[in-house]
């Protein structure tokens, strides 16, 4: 595990959806104003795809739903309905976890930067969120 990181477990209401994260303590996470993402209200961090672990057999309590350009793929649990994790179209190679669903005491500072989903390209590219999910070299 790379210095500086901790390992958060999280998942969804019910708890039939449940994964690991390697990820700071103090996370930067993102609060989107598209259509779904003001809906849910949801706020999510990214990390590398590879710091990603589902357990168990969580994979079978998942379906995915996907709308416009069909490249974000917002995974929700099948029992409880709660989006804990998905992959974002501005990170595909990543996966966007909702803060709120990591278990409490590994998150120590949460910052929240807003994403323009209303004005998506815009803001994808002013914000900088897809260096979110590149593996970052210690140095």
């Amino acid at each position: 595990m790379d210095s500086g990181m901790v390992v958060h477990s999280g998942g969804c209401h019910c708890r039939s959806v449940r994964w690991q994260v390697q990820a700071p303590p103090s996370v930067v996470a993102w609060q989107c104003d598209c259509s779904d993402c003001s809906m849910r209200g949801n706020t999510h961090f990214i990390v590398p795809s590879e710091r990603f672990e589902l357990l168990g057999d969580s994979e079978n309590f998942l379906t995915t739903y996907t709308f416009g350009t069909h490249m974000a793929k917002h995974t929700f649990c099948k029992v409880c309905g709660i989006t804990s994790f998905y992959i974002p179209r501005s990170n595909p190679d990543g996966i966007a976890v909702t803060f709120r669903c990591v278990d409490p005491g590994t998150l120590t500072h949460v910052e929240i930067k807003h994403f323009d989903g209303k004005n998506w390209d815009k803001s994808y590219d002013q914000t900088g969120i897809a260096s979110s999910s590149k593996v970052q070299a210690e140095g």
